[in-house]
């Protein structure tokens, strides 16, 4: 047999032994702590090394001398290999040691998750910054959930106040009328009637926006020409303009049209609207304008209110949300849910609304998706 063939033949056998005897080591090491892992395949692929070349020089014949300075050679590559596996293990510990300390504080109430100060593998840095990331976007949740709560906490209690109220009316003047007390029951009669759509008003709008909130909202969804949408609002708020004083026009730009529904989109507007008449006093003057807007379609109901304070304007689309002394409530305000269910019917219909000061008042600009 040829002895270059020979001597490959017995290097592959030790070898194959080592890398065997390596693989059973490595799967019993499978639940291990990953330094041992990587120690142990630092140290397979050395003593295998090693077996061979010694293997090999046996079959060669060499010297005493010469077999010594083979082994003593492969035992130096040893050491050298098995030291920088255990540096190298070490280190992979230690930073998995960081990044497992530094995520025990992931998802506490405390605070959001702090990165380790030590520099980490690539592995473990991305892994770190998908962490942070992903604190950073909890946070942002719970922040919402606590101005939801809040502003929950506060619907109930403005609704409270606002039922209690009418209610209470309507038996004092049910009492009136039941023991013969009232000077003029007719009036009685009218004002139970106005309690009570009073009180109907509050209860749609409530279930409304619990609609919205609970995503039971459905769209019937048609094509909606933007000037018969505020033609039909302008008419419907025509009475409560002329009982108030306030002057009342719009205009709407050619054949303007979006997708939605009708029906939503009509309260959304006549919200705006109404809400713009309640606060620009008499003598005022209020416009609703449709106009297009790249590929939207703009709405926009500008009032004479005399301004919203800066600080004010991101809050005034908050439930039960009413104000301070620019817009305090009037006896017919409701209970501050009207804007509330405006957003949330823009944003069903993949729009938005917002609020601006102009020299006069505000302007509400609702945008939604124009058809194409």
């Amino acid at each position: 047999m040829n002895d270059q063939l020979q001597i490959v033949l017995i290097a592959a056998g030790c070898t194959g032994a080592v890398g065997l005897a390596g693989m059973g080591i490595i799967r019993l090491l499978r639940r291990a702590p990953l330094r041992l892992s990587i120690q142990a395949s630092g140290a397979v692929p050395v003593l295998a090394i090693v077996a061979g070349t010694l293997g090999s020089a046996e079959a060669m014949f060499l010297s005493q001398h010469d077999l010594r300075v083979v082994a003593m050679v492969c035992v130096v590559a040893g050491v050298v290999a098995f030291v920088f596996s255990w540096l190298l293990g070490r280190q992979v510990e230690s930073g998995s040691a960081a990044l497992r300390q530094a995520a025990r504080s992931f998802g506490d109430e405390a605070g959001q998750f702090l990165p380790p100060e030590r520099p980490l593998a690539a592995e473990f840095a991305a892994l770190s910054s998908e962490l942070a990331d992903t604190s950073a976007k909890l946070e942002s949740s719970r922040t919402r959930e606590r101005a939801l709560e809040q502003s929950r906490r506060q619907l109930v209690a403005w609704v409270s106040h606002d039922l209690r109220t009418p209610l209470a009316g309507l038996r004092a003047m049910a009492e009136a009328l039941e023991d013969g007390l009232a000077a003029d029951p007719p009036r009685y009669h009218k004002q139970m009637r106005a309690e009570a759509d009073r009180l109907a008003t509050m209860v749609d709008d409530l279930f409304e926006l619990s609609c919205i909130h609970s995503g039971a909202l459905r769209l019937s969804l048609d094509q909606v020409a933007l000037g018969d949408l505020v033609s039909d609002v302008l008419a419907s708020t025509e009475a409560l303009a002329g009982e108030r004083g306030v002057r009342l026009d719009g205009t709407a730009a050619g054949q303007l049209a979006v997708r939605g529904d009708p029906r939503e989109l009509s309260r959304a507007l006549t919200n705006l609207l109404t809400n713009a008449i309640r606060h620009t006093p008499r003598g005022g003057r209020v416009h609703v304008k449709a106009i297009a807007e790249h590929d939207c379609a703009l709405l926009t109901v500008a009032d004479g209110c005399g301004g919203i304070p800066e600080a004010d304007l991101p809050h005034l689309f908050e439930l039960a949300w009413r104000g301070t002394d620019a817009r305090s409530p009037a006896p017919d305000t409701g209970a501050g849910l009207g804007l509330a269910i405006v957003r949330g019917i823009a944003e069903a219909h993949r729009g938005s609304v917002r609020i601006v000061n102009t020299q006069d008042g505000c302007c509400f600009e609702m945008r939604l998706p124009a058809c194409s």
